[in-house]
């Protein structure tokens, strides 16, 4: 019985040293600012008829640093971003709302943006606001860069 209770005792101790740390290291990714909701679905396949499936969504935090967006994934201890999409290979292709399955996955009042990096089709989802931070930061790019939002 001592056994069994000690054996819980460690077990809900580590669950709590876990959710201590996924607090701190979202602290440490907002740490330095520009940070919001942004889930990502990367290497989408063409669309098919009908509705957008909602798999392969995965929820994240985005941060701007620079010319370049880090995006981490939410549910991961790594402390290095996930993706890295550099502005002057963003491409802006469309704008929608959210469809079908897709409207289970994703956050409420997010935005669809379908996206190009070079040769793979990405989509973001993001909040209004933080949709207006993001193509403001695509548009504010350096003088003789490309950029194309839609």
């Amino acid at each position: 019985m001592a056994l069994a209770l000690l054996l819980c005792g460690v077990v809900l101790l580590l669950v709590l040293v876990g959710l201590f740390v996924f607090g701190v290291r979202r602290r440490l990714i907002q740490r330095s600012g520009g940070t919001f909701d942004c889930s990502l679905r990367w290497n989408v396949s063409e669309p098919k008829a009908g509705a957008p499936s909602g798999k392969g969504w995965v929820y994240g935090v985005a941060r701007y640093n620079g010319d370049q967006l880090d995006w981490f994934r939410v549910f991961s201890y790594a402390p290095r971003p996930r993706r890295t999409l550099q502005r002057g290979v963003i491409e802006v292709v469309a704008r929608r709302e959210p469809t079908g399955d897709e409207e289970l996955a994703l956050l409420v009042d997010q935005v669809v943006l379908e996206c190009a990096l070079g040769g793979v089709r990405v989509e973001l989802a993001m909040g209004e606001d933080a949709l207006t931070g993001f193509l403001a930061w695509l548009e504010a790019a350096p003088p003789g860069q490309r950029v194309n939002v839609a």
